[in-house]
């Protein structure tokens, strides 16, 4: 494949030409990284052979969109042609454009020695690679067939990395400069305060939100930064080959269960998860929630929220009308959290999540604050 016009195509349309990331994106071969990906069909993830197709495989790995190399145990790599495989991904080659934001965020200059958290396809780290030089790098990924096949993938365009398969909340070797995380995490671990050097700095997102987290170490041995103004999200943390399994029993039965409580809300419908700064509000403020969305016997727009401890909200749209009717069930009501939240919203003009100062103790705990509103994490 002639990739290096394609990648010329690709730093033209996300890249700033005289940003410091814009050499990286020239000189990086993402195809090599994506040789086999999943696509997403009615019946689930059918797999698809770059060498095969190679007109395909140029669009597809030289577009700015993420492309799924692993869903629930199985990998593309190892996924028959015409298999379908049902199931959550559990990773992906990042769109570049997010990767490079998650770059810029650490503010990396080229003396900085980095540790790039969930090597996935290799695709980060390579960029990090061409920017500092391998010998700088070093990349972590609990999945051990990720490293394997990303070692051999950045082997071949010249890269080696010091590469570790474990998990990136656990205890970490070495010191660094500079933690970025292509993996969202529920608080951001102590052990990478412990490796972040004085005056280093660490960039992640919050599991379950599209925010983008920012601190700088502190003298206290924590950390203390901001949520950025910009977003993105990652798939979480993972410790094994699969994430735990959906909330399907919950689902049936909320899906046409009278609930225990019956109330009229007055705004729409809302699609959680395509209205960032809600979505980002509610997970904070109540984590762990899952969001479906889908539409009743009639056809009309309906959602369903879901929570491990057996809560749950299903909003059906009135006829004739933009309002809802809510059933919830469980110990909590789920659905009055997300109505606070839009009442705040509506009145506020925004939300507080964006633009929060955060405070990171050395033990983790990491506190959100912005006019006078607070979570821990």
């Amino acid at each position: 494949m002639d990739w290096t016009h394609h990648a010329t195509q690709l730093a033209r349309s996300m890249v700033h030409p005289t940003s410091r990331w814009h050499r990286p994106v020239l000189a990086t071969p993402r195809h090599e990284f994506v040789p086999r990906w999943f696509t997403a069909g009615p019946e689930g993830w059918t797999p698809k052979d770059g060498p095969s197709y190679e007109a395909a495989w140029a669009r597809a790995a030289y577009a700015d969109q993420t492309l799924v190399t692993k869903v629930g145990p199985v990998h593309a790599d190892h996924a028959t042609d015409g298999q379908t495989v049902t199931g959550r991904p559990t990773s992906s080659s990042t769109l570049p454009g997010l990767v490079v934001s998650m770059l810029r965020h650490g503010q990396l200059h080229p003396a900085h020695e980095l540790l790039d958290v969930a090597t996935g396809s290799g695709y980060s780290a390579a960029l990090a690679c061409a920017y500092l030089g391998d010998h700088r790098v070093t990349t972590v990924d609990v999945d051990p067939y990720l490293i394997e096949a990303a070692a051999e993938r950045l082997g071949s365009v010249g890269y080696h990395p010091k590469m570790l398969t474990q998990d990136a909340t656990a205890a970490l070797p070495g010191e660094y400069d500079r933690i970025v995380s292509m993996v969202s995490v529920p608080n951001v671990p102590a052990s990478w305060l412990r490796v972040l050097r004085p005056g280093g700095r660490l960039v992640t997102t919050i599991a379950g939100t599209g925010l983008i987290l920012t601190a700088d170490k502190s003298d206290d041995g924590g950390s203390v930064g901001q949520i950025e103004w910009d977003r993105g999200a990652f798939m979480a943390t993972r410790t094994g080959d699969d994430y735990p399994p959906q909330l399907d029993d919950l689902f049936d039965q909320a899906r046409d269960e009278e609930g225990e409580e019956v109330t009229d809300s007055p705004y729409p419908v809302l699609n959680v998860m395509q209205a960032w700064e809600v979505w980002s509000m509610l997970s904070v403020t109540a984590p762990g929630i899952e969001h479906r969305t889908g539409t009743d016997n009639d056809g009309n727009p309906t959602a369903w929220m879901l929570h491990p401890d057996g809560s749950w909200a299903r909003a059906e749209t009135k006829p004739l009308s933009r309002t809802a009717t809510v059933h919830q069930g469980g110990p909590r009501r789920l659905y009055d959290i997300l109505d606070g939240i839009r009442w705040r919203w509506l009145q506020d003009g925004e939300l507080p999540v964006y633009g929060a100062k955060v405070t990171i103790t050395p033990d983790g705990e990491t506190t959100l604050a912005r006019g006078g509103w607070s979570v821990t994490l």
